[in-house]
Protein backbone atom coordinates (compact mmCIF):
# COMPACT_ATOMS: atom_id res chain seq x y z
CA UNK A 1 0.00 0.00 0.00
CA UNK A 2 1.57 3.30 -1.02
CA UNK A 3 1.80 6.17 1.44
CA UNK A 4 -0.39 9.19 0.81
CA UNK A 5 1.53 12.07 -0.70
CA UNK A 6 1.86 15.20 1.44
CA UNK A 7 -0.24 18.19 0.44
CA UNK A 8 1.26 20.64 -1.98
CA UNK A 9 2.45 23.95 -0.64
CA UNK A 10 -0.35 25.89 -2.34
CA UNK A 11 -2.94 23.71 -0.59
CA UNK A 12 -1.58 24.80 2.80
CA UNK A 13 -2.42 28.44 2.15
CA UNK A 14 -6.21 28.39 2.02
CA UNK A 15 -6.74 32.04 3.06
CA UNK A 16 -5.76 33.21 -0.42
CA UNK A 17 -8.52 35.09 -2.29
CA UNK A 18 -11.51 32.85 -2.95
CA UNK A 19 -12.41 32.43 -6.61
CA UNK A 20 -15.98 32.66 -7.83
CA UNK A 21 -18.68 35.32 -7.75
CA UNK A 22 -18.06 38.70 -6.12
CA UNK A 23 -20.31 37.99 -3.08
CA UNK A 24 -18.52 34.70 -2.48
CA UNK A 25 -15.11 36.38 -2.73
CA UNK A 26 -16.19 39.08 -0.27
CA UNK A 27 -17.53 36.57 2.23
CA UNK A 28 -14.23 34.72 2.02
CA UNK A 29 -12.16 37.76 2.97
CA UNK A 30 -10.92 37.83 6.59
CA UNK A 31 -11.16 41.63 6.82
CA UNK A 32 -14.89 41.76 5.96
CA UNK A 33 -15.98 41.86 9.59
CA UNK A 34 -13.55 44.68 10.38
CA UNK A 35 -14.78 46.75 7.42
CA UNK A 36 -18.39 46.34 8.54
CA UNK A 37 -17.38 47.33 12.06
CA UNK A 38 -15.43 50.35 10.83
CA UNK A 39 -18.45 51.60 8.86
CA UNK A 40 -20.66 51.15 11.93
CA UNK A 41 -18.23 53.06 14.18
CA UNK A 42 -17.88 55.86 11.62
CA UNK A 43 -21.65 56.26 11.24
CA UNK A 44 -22.16 56.17 15.01
CA UNK A 45 -19.65 58.89 15.89
CA UNK A 46 -20.70 60.98 12.89
CA UNK A 47 -24.19 61.02 14.39
CA UNK A 48 -23.22 61.79 18.00
CA UNK A 49 -20.28 64.17 17.45
CA UNK A 50 -20.46 66.98 14.88
CA UNK A 51 -16.72 67.65 15.13
CA UNK A 52 -15.97 64.07 14.07
CA UNK A 53 -16.68 64.90 10.39
CA UNK A 54 -14.25 67.81 10.19
CA UNK A 55 -11.07 67.33 8.12
CA UNK A 56 -8.87 68.32 11.04
CA UNK A 57 -10.55 65.66 13.15
CA UNK A 58 -9.99 63.06 10.43
CA UNK A 59 -6.25 63.79 10.40
CA UNK A 60 -6.17 63.29 14.18
CA UNK A 61 -8.00 59.98 13.81
CA UNK A 62 -5.52 58.88 11.14
CA UNK A 63 -2.58 59.75 13.38
CA UNK A 64 -4.01 57.83 16.34
CA UNK A 65 -4.69 54.89 14.02
CA UNK A 66 -1.18 54.95 12.55
CA UNK A 67 0.56 54.79 15.95
CA UNK A 68 -1.23 51.49 16.56
CA UNK A 69 -1.34 50.36 12.94
CA UNK A 70 2.41 50.47 12.34
CA UNK A 71 2.74 47.68 14.91
CA UNK A 72 -0.59 45.96 14.26
CA UNK A 73 0.33 45.06 10.67
CA UNK A 74 3.48 42.99 11.43
CA UNK A 75 1.82 41.59 14.56
CA UNK A 76 -1.00 40.38 12.28
CA UNK A 77 1.52 38.61 10.03
CA UNK A 78 3.07 37.02 13.10
CA UNK A 79 -0.35 35.83 14.28
CA UNK A 80 -1.14 34.43 10.82
CA UNK A 81 2.11 32.52 11.24
CA UNK A 82 0.73 31.06 14.47
CA UNK A 83 2.76 33.03 17.04
CA UNK A 84 2.44 35.91 19.52
CA UNK A 85 4.77 38.62 20.76
CA UNK A 86 3.98 40.11 24.17
CA UNK A 87 7.15 42.24 24.19
CA UNK A 88 6.11 44.60 21.38
CA UNK A 89 4.90 47.45 23.59
CA UNK A 90 8.07 47.74 25.66
CA UNK A 91 10.24 46.97 22.61
CA UNK A 92 9.07 50.23 21.05
CA UNK A 93 10.21 52.07 24.19
CA UNK A 94 13.50 50.13 24.28
CA UNK A 95 14.20 51.17 20.70
CA UNK A 96 13.65 54.83 21.54
CA UNK A 97 15.72 54.63 24.74
CA UNK A 98 18.69 53.00 23.00
CA UNK A 99 18.66 55.67 20.30
CA UNK A 100 18.42 58.53 22.76
CA UNK A 101 20.89 57.36 25.39
CA UNK A 102 23.54 56.19 22.93
CA UNK A 103 23.43 59.51 21.09
CA UNK A 104 23.49 61.56 24.28
CA UNK A 105 26.13 59.61 26.18
CA UNK A 106 28.45 59.28 23.19
CA UNK A 107 27.77 62.88 22.09
CA UNK A 108 27.36 61.47 18.61
CA UNK A 109 25.17 62.47 15.71
CA UNK A 110 21.67 61.22 16.48
CA UNK A 111 21.74 59.11 13.32
CA UNK A 112 24.44 56.99 14.94
CA UNK A 113 22.05 56.28 17.80
CA UNK A 114 19.28 55.52 15.29
CA UNK A 115 21.53 52.98 13.55
CA UNK A 116 22.60 51.34 16.81
CA UNK A 117 18.96 51.17 17.87
CA UNK A 118 18.03 49.43 14.60
CA UNK A 119 20.68 46.76 15.11
CA UNK A 120 19.76 46.25 18.78
CA UNK A 121 16.02 46.07 18.08
CA UNK A 122 16.50 43.56 15.25
CA UNK A 123 18.76 41.51 17.55
CA UNK A 124 15.95 41.32 20.13
CA UNK A 125 13.50 40.22 17.44
CA UNK A 126 15.98 37.60 16.22
CA UNK A 127 16.46 36.39 19.80
CA UNK A 128 12.70 35.84 20.19
CA UNK A 129 12.42 33.96 16.91
CA UNK A 130 15.58 31.91 17.34
CA UNK A 131 14.70 30.85 20.89
CA UNK A 132 11.22 29.88 19.68
CA UNK A 133 12.40 27.59 16.88
CA UNK A 134 15.25 26.10 18.91
CA UNK A 135 13.22 25.22 22.00
CA UNK A 136 9.66 24.79 20.63
CA UNK A 137 8.45 26.59 23.75
CA UNK A 138 5.20 28.55 23.38
CA UNK A 139 5.78 32.04 22.02
CA UNK A 140 3.58 33.31 24.86
CA UNK A 141 6.18 32.18 27.43
CA UNK A 142 9.25 33.32 25.49
CA UNK A 143 7.95 36.80 24.70
CA UNK A 144 6.51 37.22 28.18
CA UNK A 145 10.03 36.66 29.47
CA UNK A 146 11.38 39.18 26.95
CA UNK A 147 8.68 41.64 28.00
CA UNK A 148 9.76 41.45 31.66
CA UNK A 149 13.47 41.66 30.79
CA UNK A 150 12.99 44.72 28.59
CA UNK A 151 10.69 46.41 31.09
CA UNK A 152 13.31 45.99 33.81
CA UNK A 153 16.16 47.11 31.55
CA UNK A 154 14.24 50.17 30.38
CA UNK A 155 13.71 51.39 33.92
CA UNK A 156 17.01 50.15 35.36
CA UNK A 157 19.38 51.51 32.73
CA UNK A 158 17.54 54.82 32.42
CA UNK A 159 17.80 55.45 36.18
CA UNK A 160 21.41 54.26 36.22
CA UNK A 161 22.49 56.57 33.40
CA UNK A 162 20.16 59.57 33.79
CA UNK A 163 19.27 59.35 37.51
CA UNK A 164 15.63 59.78 36.45
CA UNK A 165 12.95 57.72 34.70
CA UNK A 166 13.27 59.77 31.50
CA UNK A 167 16.06 60.48 29.06
CA UNK A 168 17.77 63.83 28.50
CA UNK A 169 16.58 66.00 25.63
CA UNK A 170 18.49 65.50 22.37
CA UNK A 171 16.69 68.30 20.49
CA UNK A 172 19.88 70.39 20.16
CA UNK A 173 22.09 67.56 18.90
CA UNK A 174 23.44 67.26 15.38
CA UNK A 175 21.16 65.35 13.03
CA UNK A 176 18.01 65.83 15.12
CA UNK A 177 16.31 68.03 12.53
CA UNK A 178 16.76 65.57 9.66
CA UNK A 179 15.74 62.62 11.83
CA UNK A 180 12.65 64.53 12.94
CA UNK A 181 11.67 64.99 9.29
CA UNK A 182 11.94 61.25 8.64
CA UNK A 183 10.17 59.98 11.75
CA UNK A 184 8.00 62.75 13.23
CA UNK A 185 7.21 65.45 10.67
CA UNK A 186 3.90 66.18 9.00
CA UNK A 187 2.72 67.05 5.51
CA UNK A 188 0.13 69.70 4.71
CA UNK A 189 -2.41 68.60 2.11
CA UNK A 190 -4.87 71.42 1.54
CA UNK A 191 -6.14 72.35 4.99
CA UNK A 192 -5.23 68.98 6.50
CA UNK A 193 -2.00 68.10 8.28
CA UNK A 194 -1.03 64.46 7.83
CA UNK A 195 1.58 63.01 10.17
CA UNK A 196 4.40 61.09 8.49
CA UNK A 197 3.53 58.05 10.60
CA UNK A 198 0.45 57.69 8.38
CA UNK A 199 2.76 57.31 5.36
CA UNK A 200 4.90 54.75 7.23
CA UNK A 201 1.69 52.90 8.10
CA UNK A 202 0.40 52.84 4.51
CA UNK A 203 3.80 51.69 3.26
CA UNK A 204 3.81 48.78 5.73
CA UNK A 205 0.25 47.82 4.74
CA UNK A 206 1.22 47.72 1.07
CA UNK A 207 4.42 45.76 1.74
CA UNK A 208 2.74 43.23 4.04
CA UNK A 209 -0.18 42.71 1.64
CA UNK A 210 2.21 42.15 -1.27
CA UNK A 211 4.19 39.63 0.77
CA UNK A 212 1.08 37.71 1.84
CA UNK A 213 -0.70 37.60 -1.51
CA UNK A 214 2.02 37.79 -4.14
CA UNK A 215 5.11 36.00 -2.84
CA UNK A 216 6.19 32.52 -1.86
CA UNK A 217 6.94 33.86 1.62
CA UNK A 218 3.23 34.62 1.95
CA UNK A 219 2.44 30.98 1.26
CA UNK A 220 4.94 30.00 3.92
CA UNK A 221 3.39 32.34 6.50
CA UNK A 222 -0.09 30.91 6.00
CA UNK A 223 1.30 27.38 5.93
CA UNK A 224 3.31 27.51 9.17
CA UNK A 225 0.35 29.09 10.96
CA UNK A 226 -2.25 26.65 9.68
CA UNK A 227 -0.35 23.36 9.57
CA UNK A 228 3.26 23.63 10.72
CA UNK A 229 4.18 19.95 10.52
CA UNK A 230 2.55 19.51 7.12
CA UNK A 231 4.36 22.62 5.91
CA UNK A 232 7.69 21.25 7.11
CA UNK A 233 6.94 17.95 5.37
CA UNK A 234 6.69 19.66 1.96
CA UNK A 235 9.84 21.71 2.43
CA UNK A 236 8.58 25.00 3.83
CA UNK A 237 11.41 26.66 5.83
CA UNK A 238 9.45 26.89 9.08
CA UNK A 239 12.31 28.16 11.25
CA UNK A 240 13.39 30.82 8.77
CA UNK A 241 9.80 31.98 8.28
CA UNK A 242 9.10 32.40 11.99
CA UNK A 243 12.39 34.20 12.63
CA UNK A 244 11.64 36.49 9.69
CA UNK A 245 8.24 37.34 11.17
CA UNK A 246 9.81 38.33 14.48
CA UNK A 247 12.36 40.45 12.62
CA UNK A 248 9.45 42.19 10.85
CA UNK A 249 7.84 42.98 14.20
CA UNK A 250 11.18 44.32 15.48
CA UNK A 251 11.59 46.57 12.42
CA UNK A 252 8.16 48.09 12.99
CA UNK A 253 9.00 48.56 16.69
CA UNK A 254 12.13 50.46 15.65
CA UNK A 255 10.08 52.78 13.39
CA UNK A 256 7.56 53.40 16.19
CA UNK A 257 10.34 53.94 18.71
CA UNK A 258 12.09 56.54 16.56
CA UNK A 259 8.80 58.38 16.11
CA UNK A 260 8.30 58.36 19.88
CA UNK A 261 11.79 59.82 20.42
CA UNK A 262 11.85 62.46 17.69
CA UNK A 263 8.27 63.58 18.26
CA UNK A 264 8.90 64.41 21.93
CA UNK A 265 12.78 64.44 22.04
CA UNK A 266 12.66 62.70 25.46
CA UNK A 267 11.46 59.22 26.37
CA UNK A 268 9.74 58.02 29.54
CA UNK A 269 11.20 54.61 30.38
CA UNK A 270 7.91 53.22 31.70
CA UNK A 271 5.97 53.78 28.47
CA UNK A 272 4.68 51.01 26.24
CA UNK A 273 3.40 48.60 28.89
CA UNK A 274 -0.01 47.32 27.77
CA UNK A 275 0.29 48.48 24.17
CA UNK A 276 1.06 44.93 23.06
CA UNK A 277 -2.57 44.07 23.80
CA UNK A 278 -3.79 46.93 21.60
CA UNK A 279 -1.75 45.60 18.66
CA UNK A 280 -3.16 42.11 19.16
CA UNK A 281 -6.71 43.48 19.54
CA UNK A 282 -6.37 45.42 16.28
CA UNK A 283 -5.20 42.26 14.50
CA UNK A 284 -8.03 40.15 15.96
CA UNK A 285 -10.66 42.76 15.08
CA UNK A 286 -9.15 42.70 11.59
CA UNK A 287 -9.89 38.99 11.21
CA UNK A 288 -6.73 37.24 12.42
CA UNK A 289 -7.38 33.97 14.24
CA UNK A 290 -5.66 33.33 17.56
CA UNK A 291 -4.93 29.82 16.28
CA UNK A 292 -3.01 31.12 13.25
CA UNK A 293 -3.25 30.45 9.52
CA UNK A 294 -5.93 33.07 8.75
CA UNK A 295 -6.01 36.85 8.50
CA UNK A 296 -4.78 39.81 6.46
CA UNK A 297 -2.65 42.93 6.78
CA UNK A 298 -5.50 45.10 5.49
CA UNK A 299 -7.79 43.70 8.19
CA UNK A 300 -5.28 44.62 10.91
CA UNK A 301 -5.04 48.12 9.43
CA UNK A 302 -8.83 48.46 9.54
CA UNK A 303 -8.73 47.23 13.15
CA UNK A 304 -6.24 49.99 13.97
CA UNK A 305 -8.49 52.51 12.20
CA UNK A 306 -11.39 51.40 14.39
CA UNK A 307 -9.14 52.01 17.40
CA UNK A 308 -8.33 55.52 16.16
CA UNK A 309 -11.97 56.39 15.47
CA UNK A 310 -13.09 55.10 18.86
CA UNK A 311 -10.26 56.80 20.73
CA UNK A 312 -10.87 60.22 19.21
CA UNK A 313 -14.62 59.84 18.66
CA UNK A 314 -15.19 59.61 22.40
CA UNK A 315 -13.25 62.87 22.85
CA UNK A 316 -15.22 64.66 20.13
CA UNK A 317 -18.47 63.39 21.65
CA UNK A 318 -17.28 64.86 24.98
CA UNK A 319 -17.70 61.62 26.87
CA UNK A 320 -15.53 60.40 29.69
CA UNK A 321 -12.34 58.60 28.67
CA UNK A 322 -13.47 55.63 30.76
CA UNK A 323 -15.87 54.68 27.95
CA UNK A 324 -12.97 53.97 25.59
CA UNK A 325 -12.23 50.52 27.02
CA UNK A 326 -15.93 49.67 26.92
CA UNK A 327 -16.19 50.48 23.22
CA UNK A 328 -12.90 48.72 22.44
CA UNK A 329 -14.06 45.57 24.25
CA UNK A 330 -17.45 45.66 22.56
CA UNK A 331 -15.84 46.06 19.13
CA UNK A 332 -13.48 43.16 19.86
CA UNK A 333 -16.35 40.82 20.73
CA UNK A 334 -18.62 41.96 17.90
CA UNK A 335 -15.86 41.78 15.28
CA UNK A 336 -14.76 38.36 16.51
CA UNK A 337 -18.31 37.01 16.33
CA UNK A 338 -18.81 38.52 12.87
CA UNK A 339 -15.50 37.08 11.67
CA UNK A 340 -16.53 33.68 13.04
CA UNK A 341 -19.82 33.87 11.13
CA UNK A 342 -18.07 34.99 7.93
CA UNK A 343 -15.52 32.19 8.17
CA UNK A 344 -18.28 29.63 8.83
CA UNK A 345 -20.25 30.81 5.78
CA UNK A 346 -17.11 30.71 3.64
CA UNK A 347 -16.36 27.12 4.69
CA UNK A 348 -19.96 26.05 4.04
CA UNK A 349 -19.88 27.56 0.53
CA UNK A 350 -16.84 25.52 -0.53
Amino acid sequence: MSAEAPPAEEELSSPRPVRGSLPRRLVGRPELGAVVGAVAVFVFFSAVADAFLQWSSFSTVLYASSTIGIMAVPVALLMIGGEFDLSTGVLVTSSALISSMFSYQMTANVWVGVGVSLLATLAIGFFNGYLLVRTNLPSFIITLGTFLILQGCNLGFTKLISDTVSTKSIADMEGFSSAHKVFASHLTIGDVEVQITVLWWFALIALATWILLRTRAGNWIFAVGGAKEAARAVGVPVARTKIGLYLGVALAAWISGQHLLFNYDVVQSGEGVGNELLYIIAAVIGGCLLTGGYGSAVGAAVGAFIFGMTNKGIVYAQWGADWFKFFLGAMLLLATLLNWWVRKRAEESK
